[in-house]
């Protein structure tokens, strides 16, 4: 989709996861062939006309965005193609606009971090109910199966504080699955350099692929970004659920997953830190948190 907005003055112009359900991150990494641009993103809300579930896509009737564009109808690309199965006509949403900015142009548009603010189906209810991790929250003690083909339970990491985040070894997008491996690696190096506070703590990758992503393939994997053939994986595991438990912790999490072409996977990010008592501290739900600040909130945690 190209948009042909010109700047004027300093005012852009026009011409002329959903609540229950989930939240996907609000960066849009350009997909294969997209044009590349500076990325913009803009509140934006109104009432759903019609979902094309197939495309992906919905025609939405919005009101004006400020200082971008007038209120209009027109189709949208979603950014999460997998939300339009949980859209309706007449649905109210509000949601996040992302364009690309090239030149004068804006290209690539598509919508993000939909909330359904008023449905227009009130009986209706999601195949997945999502919950949005909260500071307090208790965490079950989910089962995973880690690169040592050991079953695992969260239970046991009470007493150390725990990071944890969401992956699978497939994944494309150098801002998605690499970026939070890369934080984690960046955190346990630093960790690693004060003995006390390393024993204090742990980290987890879960994937959300365990039918490809096998104890095997992410022992292979996790040596990428924790040290090689020799990573014993003390303090860094990589694991995941049983295939039938797996709907469970993404739901907890509200990690929202759906097929994509060639085996891979759309999904949203989740970032989780754990206290000892294993209950959320505080959750980070898109790629934009930074080492440092997870860093420093993990030695508050283990210094309490």
């Amino acid at each position: 989709m190209r948009f042909a907005w010109r700047a004027v003055g300093c005012v852009v112009l026009a011409a002329g996861m959903v609540a229950g359900c989930k939240q996907s991150s609000n960066s849009a990494p350009a997909a294969p062939g997209a044009a590349a641009g500076e990325l913009k993103t803009f509140p934006i809300r109104g009432k759903v006309i019609s979902v094309d579930a197939v495309k992906g896509s919905i025609v939405f009737s919005h009101e004006a965005v400020p200082g971008f564009m007038d209120a209009m109808t027109m189709t949208y690309k979603l950014k999460d193609p997998g939300i339009a199965s949980e859209l309706h006509p007449g649905d109210l949403i509000t949601a996040k606009l992302l364009v690309r900015k090239v030149g004068d142009d804006y290209d690539d548009a598509m919508l993000d971090q939909i909330v359904v603010t008023a449905q227009a189906r009130p009986d209706y209810k999601p195949a997945m109910q999502y919950h949005v991790p909260q500071a307090g929250d208790a965490v079950p003690d989910f089962k995973l199966l880690n690169e040592k083909g050991r079953t695992i339970h969260l239970a046991e990491f009470k007493g150390r504080v725990l990071l944890l985040t969401f992956i699978y070894t497939r994944c494309p997008l150098a801002d998605y699955c690499p970026r939070m491996n890369k934080n984690f690696a960046q955190i346990d190096q630093a960790l690693a350099a004060d003995k006390g506070l390393y024993a204090k703590t742990h980290l987890l990758s879960i994937s959300f692929d365990p039918k490809f992503d096998t104890p095997t393939i992410l022992k292979s994997y996790g040596g990428i970004y924790t040290g090689g053939r020799q990573e014993t994986f003390a303090h860094w595991d990589f694991a995941a659920p049983p295939e039938n438990e797996l709907p469970a912790i993404e739901s907890f999490f509200d990690v929202g997953v759906t097929q994509g072409d060639a085996g891979t996977l759309t999904h949203s990010l989740s970032t989780a830190l754990i206290g000892k008592d294993g209950k959320v501290l505080a959750w980070y739900p898109t790629n934009e948190w930074q080492p440092a600040e997870v860093l420093a909130a993990m030695k508050s945690a283990a210094a309490a």
